[in-house]
């Protein structure tokens, strides 16, 4: 009886109000190198009876504009991929709701750049220099250490870099550079690289697959801009089984730059609840512990374990070099188009 007495509340509501409801919808917005496994996602919609839309955005800046371009009508409920390269811009925009996700208490305070809670950190990883060991090995040349071993004539025209205008890790070691030698002082040492047959590309995949000794076989130069995860990928994805990784990094202090990459709930959204559940996932050890294998990036939650790929051939600096995101934000055009004038000019 008390079924039927529903059944006739609901017909008073009109017939679409007695049709089957599906799953909800969540919509997350991501950077072009966005990857996670199907199973993973499936866990969540399955807890929590919803539908995942992922919604390709370009890369980080492009991602970003198009999420501040449309706060009016936001695209989606969830942005994935600001890095700290980006961070006090997108905070400027005003573009996100504060969520204070109980999983914060497993991050550590380094990952943890926004007091508000607008941004929340995901994952990290580092922009090294990679350089080809047989290489180095058969010309009998010692691998750089620092920064300033790159300017000795030993190693003029063995380094490719990408332009940081048009390439993540191409800025990210500009402000690597910049960390060090500090404004201007970085101007002087790019001046000097280029005066030691410094090469440059406009991206990463032609510095790493067509330059790089070590991925093409027949580049020419033997280091090049990558990530400290790199030499990890090499093993993973060779064609036959390797026991030793043909790169490695150079992790000198400020050799690499760290790239943290944030989440967070994009203001207006219709889904807060779910949103706030799929944060927390994201932080969670499940989602990751499979992030590096997708997007060869380190989790920040210490409670995740890392693959066996990671621990035996990826390397972490002791001492990365870093530049506040709010110094990136009010100098990263100018310091882009004084690189330009020395360096491409």
């Amino acid at each position: 009886m008390k079924h039927f007495s529903a059944f006739v509340f609901c017909l008073s509501l009109g017939l679409a109000a007695c049709a089957p409801q599906g799953p909800e919808t969540l919509t997350i917005m991501t950077h072009d190198s966005f990857a996670i496994s199907e199973g993973v996602i499936a866990s969540f919609e399955q807890a929590n009876d919803v539908d995942i839309i992922f919604l390709r955005g370009g890369d980080a800046g492009e991602m970003l504009n198009k999420a501040i371009l449309s706060r009016d009508a936001p695209l989606a409920d969830i942005l994935y991929g600001v890095d700290n390269t980006f961070l006090s811009r997108a905070l400027e925009a005003s573009i996100f709701e504060p969520y204070q996700s109980p999983l914060l208490a497993n991050i550590p305070g380094e990952f943890q750049l926004d007091p508000a809670y607008r941004l929340l950190p995901v994952d990290y990883g580092d922009v090294c220099i990679n350089y080809d060991k047989a290489w180095f090995a058969a010309h009998s040349l010692p691998v750089p250490a620092s920064l300033e071993d790159l300017l000795e004539p030993a190693y003029n025209g063995l380094l490719v870099v990408e332009n940081p205008s048009t390439s993540s890790p191409g800025l990210a070691f500009l402000l690597a550079t910049i960390a060090h030698f500090g404004d201007p002082g970085y101007l002087d040492y790019w001046q000097a690289l280029r005066t030691n047959g410094l090469v440059v590309v406009d991206g990463w995949e032609t510095a790493y697959y067509t330059n790089f000794s070590a991925s093409s076989g027949q580049g020419s130069q033997p280091m090049v801009v990558s990530y400290g995860s790199s030499p990890a990928a090499e093993v993973i994805y060779a064609e036959q089984p390797l026991s030793e990784a043909p790169t490695a990094s150079i992790i000198g202090p400020d050799t690499c730059f760290r790239q943290i990459e944030f989440a967070g709930i994009l203001a207006g959204t219709s889904n807060r609840s779910l949103a706030e559940k799929f944060i927390d996932f994201i932080l969670d050890v499940q989602f990751q512990e499979d992030m590096p294998l997708q997007m060869f990036v380190y989790p920040v939650n210490p409670n995740a374990g890392l693959p066996a790929e990671f621990v035996q051939f990826a390397q972490i600096p002791a001492q990365a070099a870093t530049v506040s995101p709010d110094e990136i934000t009010a100098n990263r055009e100018k310091w882009i188009q004084a690189w330009i004038d020395v360096v491409v000019k």
